[in-house]
Parts: structure tokens; C-alpha cells; sequence
């Protein structure tokens, strides 16, 4: 059993703003909740335990990640308590508390430390160009295009690909296994067969590849083309585009460069063009929709944003705007403009890439439906039990 702390209240509120402390546990935010049920009784028992302090009870728990934020608890508390902002606090507290490394924690709590390792790593990119460019030649290819691969050949740039992926995926699925540990390895009340782990894992592959829960959160009971026809999936939608956008282009670099980065300028119909300009659209749709709803703070889960949310999507914009004019450049046959600006793509690309995927926004991606699949095995290991 956790001992009660009070104080920890205060170390919640390091990861976002939050008036939880106003709660006096009437329930509403649970009753208004479409996604919670019997077992997933938020946001109203994670206001309980963070006025509480029960540290252990939050850091084994996947409610955080559960709730996609409609804002209904939010706008319906009769203390404004804002339950929706504290749900988003907790996920980047438990995003912290996943981390074994502590950056984590000094990414959501310190925007210097975030800033400066921005920059550093943004500096590692330029020197790298700097001391090991290939040649900057100004001739041109045979249809007009500028010669990328000779100032940054493509080999060379995969194989820093598939380093930094290396890295990229040893933090985040190590902070994946913390999670495990806390959620379900410490319970010693819970015997899980080894069957459920691969019966329950479509519930993963699943949300991973369509958010579908973000469409969850609508609480009318209007048909789904009404839904569509009042723009009630929009968000779902941009969000989903976003996500897909990013996977598609990440995989494309990392495993696909020799196709990807080439000096043939395709015609404008190749799926290699067509796959690229898929991501950029839903990159760039995405990055502005979410910095429109931040700005004009018109819903609730807009209203309340918190710095590493716009250095997310800063970050993400200027790497998309970047990328394109890189293209632009290339084709245009423009060698010097194209060489700069593909340097400068690639300082804003990989800060984003080492810091937003294991670290900070990017990891919820994982985090939710890991969690969504974690909550899955237990429920399942519980109706086994409750059976025998």
C-alpha cells in the first residue's frame, strides 16, 4: 500500500498547470466521460490519487493514456478543477517516470535544457556537413536537376539513418519495457497466460496504425456519415493524416532511401513522388491545424498548451517546410540553395527525431496503444480468473 503524500502534488505540477487540488470528488467528470467504464473510472480516480500523492497507484496506471482528451470533463466540472489538463500533466509525468535515462523529465520541466539540446544537436548536424560534404558542383543532371547525392551521398546518409534509428528505438522500447514493469509485471495479484500477450496484440497493431479512439470521444449518437457530414471526425482525421504522414516519410528515409533520395527528377505521378507528397500534405495540414486550434484556443483541449507542445510542433512545421523546399530547390535546379537548405533540413529534422520520438510528444504514438493493449491483457486475465 502507498503512503499518502500530499506533496507530490507539487511534482505533478512541474509537467503542466492544473487546479485538481479544487476537486471535492463529486464523479461528474467520470459520468460525462465516453471512454470511461467500470474499469476505467477517469479522470476521477487520478484526481484522487494525485491529490492524495499516491505515487505508485499513478505510475502503474494506463488511465493517462486512455483519455483523448475530449475536454467534456473539463468544461462540465462544477469546481473547475480541469480534470482534462491534469490527465494531459500525468501522461507527460508517466512519460518521465517510463524514461530510466531522466531526460524525459528534463525535456518536460526545463525549456532551456530543451532548448539548448535543440541546438546542440542541431550543431552536431553542421559540423558533420562542414568537415564531410562531398563536392558542392553546380552542374546540373541531364533533366535539370541539382546532384544531391554527390554533396550528401545517400549511403552515407542511410547509414546515419539506421544509427540514429538504432538509438531512436533502444530508448523508446526500453522506456516501453519500464512501462510493462510498472503496469503489469509488479502486480503480484494478476497471472497472465502467455496466450493473452499474442491473442490481445491485434488491439495494438490496431490503434497503432488508426487512432481510432480519438473518434471514440464523440458522445452524440448520430450515425457515422452524419458524424463525417458535421465535421465531428475532423480532428480524428487530421490527426490520423499527421501520424501516417510521419510513419510513411520516416520509413521511406530510413529504409528506403536509395529510391527515395535520388538525383532523377521522376514525373510527377511516380508513387515515389506521390508517396512524398502524401506526407508533406498531411505533415503540413497537420503541423497547421493543431497551431490554428492552440492559437485560437476555441476548444477545450486547446486551450491549455504547454511549451514542449509548441516545440513539438514548431519543430515538426519548420522540418516540413524545410523538406519542401529542399524539392523545390532540387528540381528547380538550384545547386547551391538546394545544399544549404538540405543542411539546414537535417539540423531541424534530427533534434526533432532524437528528442520528440523516445522522449517527449512523439512517444505517446507508443504509449497509447501500448497501453490500449496492456489494459486489454489484464482485463482478459481478469475474466480467466473470475471464470475458474
Amino acid at each position: 500500500m502507498s503512503e499518502l503524500d500530499p506533496k507530490f502534488a507539487r511534482e505533478i505540477l512541474k509537467f503542466g498547470d492544473g487546479t485538481f487540488s479544487a476537486c471535492y470528488n463529486c464523479g461528474n467528470c467520470t459520468a460525462v466521460c465516453n471512454l470511461a467504464n467500470n474499469d476505467n473510472t477517469f479522470p476521477r480516480r487520478l484526481i484522487r490519487f494525485s491529490v492524495l500523492g499516491l505515487k505508485d497507484q499513478i505510475d502503474a496506471s494506463l488511465d493517462p493514456w486512455l483519455c483523448y482528451y475530449c475536454g467534456d470533463c473539463s468544461t462540465t466540472c462544477p469546481r473547475n478543477a480541469n480534470p482534462g489538463d491534469l490527465m494531459m500533466t500525468l501522461r507527460r509525468y508517466l512519460s518521465s517516470s517510463y524514461d530510466w535515462t531522466g531526460l524525459a523529465r528534463k525535456f518536460y520541466t526545463s525549456k532551456v535544457f530543451e532548448l539548448t539540446a535543440i541546438f546542440i544537436l542541431a550543431l552536431f548536424i553542421l559540423l558533420l556537413f562542414v568537415f564531410f560534404h562531398g563536392p558542392m558542383t553546380t552542374e546540373l543532371t541531364p533533366d535539370g536537376g541539382v546532384q544531391l547525392n554527390t554533396f550528401a551521398p545517400w549511403k552515407t546518409i542511410e547509414a546515419g539513418d539506421w544509427i540514429m534509428a538504432g538509438f531512436l528505438s533502444f530508448f523508446l522500447l526500453s522506456n516501453i519495457f519500464n512501462m510493462y514493469l510498472k503496469v503489469i509485471w509488479r502486480r503480484k495479484d494478476l497471472k497472465i497466460p502467455v496466450s493473452l500477450y499474442f491473442s490481445e496484440l491485434r488491439h495494438l497493431i490496431i490503434h497503432f496504425f488508426s487512432q481510432w479512439r480519438f473518434s471514440d470521444c464523440e458522445t452524440n449518437q448520430d450515425s457515422f456519415f452524419t458524424k463525417v457530414k458535421n465535421g465531428e471526425y475532423t480532428y480524428w482525421f487530421v490527426h490520423f493524416l499527421l501520424m501516417s504522414s510521419y510513419v510513411l516519410l520516416f520509413t521511406m528515409i530510413v529504409g528506403f532511401l536509395y529510391w527515395f533520395q535520388t538525383d532523377e527528377i521522376h514525373p510527377w505521378w511516380h508513387p515515389q513522388r506521390l508517396l512524398g507528397y502524401y506526407s508533406t500534405f498531411g505533415l503540413l495540414l497537420g503541423t497547421i491545424y493543431f497551431i490554428v486550434l492552440r492559437i485560437k484556443k476555441q476548444n477545450e483541449k486547446s486551450k491549455n498548451s504547454h511549451y514542449t507542445d509548441w516545440t513539438f510542433l514548431t519543430l515538426l512545421f519548420l522540418t516540413t517546410l524545410t523538406g519542401i523546399l529542399v524539392h523545390l530547390f532540387r528540381i528547380g535546379g538550384l545547386p547551391m540553395a538546394t545544399y544549404y537548405m538540405y543542411v539546414l533540413h537535417l539540423m531541424i529534422l534530427f533534434p526533432m527525431l532524437m528528442i520528440e520520438v523516445p522522449f517527449s510528444k512523439w512517444s505517446h504514438l507508443a504509449y497509447r496503444p501500448f497501453a490500449i493493449y496492456f489494459s486489454n491483457v489484464i482485463m482478459a486475465a481478469q475474466q480467466k480468473t473470475s471464470q475458474k
